[in-house]
């Protein structure tokens, strides 16, 4: 893992101001600023542990990062796919057994007729997206999906879904996402096994969960499924690259200037990723002069809560703003638009 913060514990992202202003009748997704700033922030921390004469790689792997979030959202999506196939197949092998309760060989269809799981199974968007990326997940760790659909028709939760009468979409989409909630996203194993796969999904997992369940809410019968974007403005993605660059580039200047600012700890004391976040947060007062200095020091302000200790917050809003305060008096932070200052 990258860094041990509370984060990596929780199976759905906490929501921040950036993901509630969502675009109405559009799926924005998936990475919000803050979002983009983790995982700048995990560049910046390997760069620091590696010092690569060039960055080529290290820019490589946070692009990577960004776009494999998709990739992990396809994967559970597909996941989801999976068991409504592995449903068909059992369901299959039951009726075709010549001996056995009704029960036994004529099983619940309750699963298989599942109207969100039906509308993902046929959804050429979800095929497409799959195709272009020469995806087939769970092809060859059909164990998992076992494993959890084991677990689902198990559940009091299906054994009361299976008994209502009533069908609509609204109930089927509140039972995927029951099960998706309580049992699939708080997998240990599942989680693991992804990790494994992809060691930046360990951050990325409790937020492609939330999109999934928004995902599903929108689920409709006979309607095309349109799968979420990565960001809401492509602008975002070079906003990341702009300023993992220029905070390793500017990296011993901006380091510098936190001599002196902390009376009572030695800078070398000072914990790796609250040095990336001082580092970041200077990065944007003066250099992103578009972004409010308050917004920047709120988000690095919350991403310390989850990232580093409990009293990192305290002592990092203590040095941003004494360097706040020398930037200003040195006339050193120049903002456009409104609401910036």
């Amino acid at each position: 893992m990258w860094c041990c913060g509370t984060y990596n514990n929780y199976a759905f992202a906490k929501a921040d101001s950036t993901t509630a202003r969502v675009a109405p009748r559009k799926i924005v997704l998936m990475l919000t600023r803050r979002h983009l700033r983790i995982k700048v922030m995990q560049a910046v921390f390997a760069f620091q542990k590696q010092r690569p004469d060039e960055l080529k790689d290290l820019e490589k792997f946070l692009n990577t990062s960004m776009t494999q979030t998709f990739v992990l959202f396809l994967y559970m999506v597909q996941l989801l796919i999976e068991i409504h196939k592995l449903a068909e197949q059992r369901h299959k092998l039951a009726t075709e057994r010549f001996t056995g309760s009704d029960a036994v060989k004529n099983p619940s269809r309750a699963l298989i007729e599942n109207k969100v799981l039906v509308e993902l199974s046929k959804s050429p968007a979800i095929k497409e997206a799959l195709r272009k990326r020469k995806l087939d997940p769970w092809h060859l760790d059909s164990a998992y999906v076992e494993r959890l659909y084991e677990k689902i028709i198990m559940s009091k939760e299906f054994v009361v879904y299976a008994s209502q009468e009533n069908e609509s979409i609204k109930k089927d989409q509140s039972f995927i996402n029951t099960i998706f909630s309580e049992i699939i996203a708080p997998s240990d194993e599942l989680m693991d096994y992804l990790e494994d796969a992809n060691i930046t999904w360990t951050d990325d997992y409790p937020l492609v969960n939330t999109e999934m369940i928004k995902f599903i809410r929108k689920v409709k019968v006979d309607k095309e499924i349109k799968l979420p974007e990565l960001v809401k403005d492509p602008d975002d993605i070079k906003f990341a690259m702009d300023l993992f660059r220029r905070t390793v580039l500017n990296m011993d200047e901006l380091w510098a200037r936190v001599d002196g600012k902390t009376p009572n700890w030695d800078s070398e004391r000072i914990a790796q990723i609250d040095s990336v976040l001082i580092m970041m947060a200077q990065c944007e007062f003066l250099y992103f002069p578009s972004i409010p200095v308050k917004a920047s020091l709120n988000e690095y302000l919350e991403i310390s809560k989850d990232y580093s200790s409990p009293k990192s917050s305290v002592f990092i809003n203590g040095i941003l703003d004494n360097l706040l305060k020398q930037f200003q008096q040195e006339d050193m932070i120049n903002k456009i638009g409104r609401g910036t200052l």
